[in-house]
């Protein structure tokens, strides 16, 4: 049975009496996660000694709710340990993240997984050949089989202190962020070309004042920037004057929030 977590907003609570700043929920946040991400560590119920977990790097592929799909060959040890008992979990860590680890956001999905019925071996096929083009090479061999992972609870973690449980319905009607795919792109133009825009941000719009600030994720209702200050590095987030769904979008909105910011007294 899936426990949901009380707070509903990933990130830190305000602090005093400073407005709470919109946040994607964590099931979004778990979703996109999922979607971006292409590898995970499957962990199954082990044969040779039961009840202990069992761990395998596993490439997945995803449906439209959010399930993972696996392609995976009766050699190995974690198809034969599905085989004996479908429950497992397949943990997923943020691309690329720098820095401390236990600091990126991960998120583990719970559920059993089993094969994928004949009639529906297409599309899962399809589905992960989108996101595992590599696989083309072994997808049609007789000993590898298409297994689908029937999500029960999921757990979301978006860094220190931020986590908590995200219940199957919720996670299966979210949507990845519309941003996630460009998300990368735009992190690196404004800390490569726009730093003294950021700090501005910051002090005009999280209340911080800075000597260096950097741009650590986005979405599409604002930020997340690391900000050097005089009592040492602080995190904030900066929420878009409006939701923004296209990285042009994104643009628009960080140019007007810079020209009102250099308005303020």
């Amino acid at each position: 049975m899936s426990s949901s977590s009380s707070r509903k907003h990933a990130g830190p609570g305000p602090n005093n009496d400073q407005p709470v700043v919109p946040e994607p929920t964590f099931s979004e946040r778990a979703r996109t996660l999922v979607y971006l991400s292409r590898i995970g560590s499957l962990s199954t119920l082990s044969r040779k000694q039961p009840g202990f977990p069992f761990g395998s790097v596993m490439p997945y592929g995803l449906d439209g709710g959010g399930r993972p799909i696996f392609l995976i060959s009766t050699m190995a040890m974690h198809t034969q340990n599905l085989q004996a008992d479908p429950r497992a979990s397949l943990l997923v860590t943020q691309p690329e993240a720098s820095g401390d680890p236990l600091g990126a956001s991960r998120v583990t999905v719970m559920g059993n997984a089993k094969i994928i019925p004949q009639a529906e071996v297409a599309q899962a096929r399809a589905l992960y050949l989108e996101r595992y083009a590599n696989a083309k090479y072994w997808v049609d061999f007789e000993d590898f089989s298409f297994y689908r992972m029937d999500v029960l609870d999921v757990y979301y973690v978006g860094g220190f202190g931020v986590m908590g449980w995200v219940q199957a319905s919720d996670y299966e009607s979210a949507h990845p962020d519309p941003l996630a795919d460009s998300a990368a792109g735009i992190i690196e133009h404004m800390n490569a070309d726009h730093k003294d825009a950021l700090v501005l941000l910051a002090r005009a719009f999280a209340g911080v004042e800075s000597q260096e600030a950097a741009m650590t994720a986005v979405d599409r209702l604002g930020f997340q920037v690391r900000l050097k200050t005089q009592d040492g590095m602080k995190g904030a987030r900066v929420a878009f004057l409006r939701e923004v769904t296209t990285p042009v979008g994104a643009r628009k909105v960080l140019v007007e929030m810079v020209e009102q910011a250099r308005q303020l007294p």
